[in-house]
């Protein structure tokens, strides 16, 4: 296969990942330490609650990794409400919060609102780099059987 063309969703067994942080240098590390990981694809990118709702619901990733904090005063949960809200089937989404503002209340409502994980960006950098390397290995081999 041509490594330039892009398959469909339906026939990729990557992993498709929607990064939503308003950090450009942390988004960029990001993307760079998505595509050091095998089976894995960025399908969209955010940097408000209001790109990223639009966003996830337009690329219907496997994944979404978070921000808390994000431009313009938004949150990132006010997306999860919102994706919720807008009854897209967020248990169908895997998503992990990579934050500064790691402290238990807001694990807390991160967890009651369904987040897979919940990482601090200044201590757990490399663990996200891991769970999202062993979650693709996981669709990986769902999607080809």
């Amino acid at each position: 296969m041509d490594p330039a063309a892009t398959p469909s969703p339906q026939t990729d067994a990557a992993m498709r990942v929607f990064v939503v942080e308003d950090s450009p240098v942390i988004r960029e590390r990001l993307l760079a330490m998505l595509a050091g990981i095998d089976d894995t694809k960025a399908v969209g990118v955010a940097a408000t609650a209001g790109e990223a709702i639009e966003g996830i619901v337009a690329a219907r990733p496997d994944v979404v990794v978070l921000d808390l904090r994000l431009a313009e005063g938004s949150s990132g949960i006010e997306v999860l409400r919102a994706l919720r809200a807008k009854d897209l089937a967020v248990e169908a989404i895997d998503v992990y919060l990579l934050t500064n503002f790691a402290e238990a209340p807001y694990r807390r409502v991160a967890e009651r609102l369904g987040v897979q994980g919940f990482f601090d960006k200044s201590t757990e950098f490399e663990r996200v780099r891991d769970v999202l390397a062993a979650r693709a290995r996981a669709i990986r081999v769902d999607r080809m059987h």
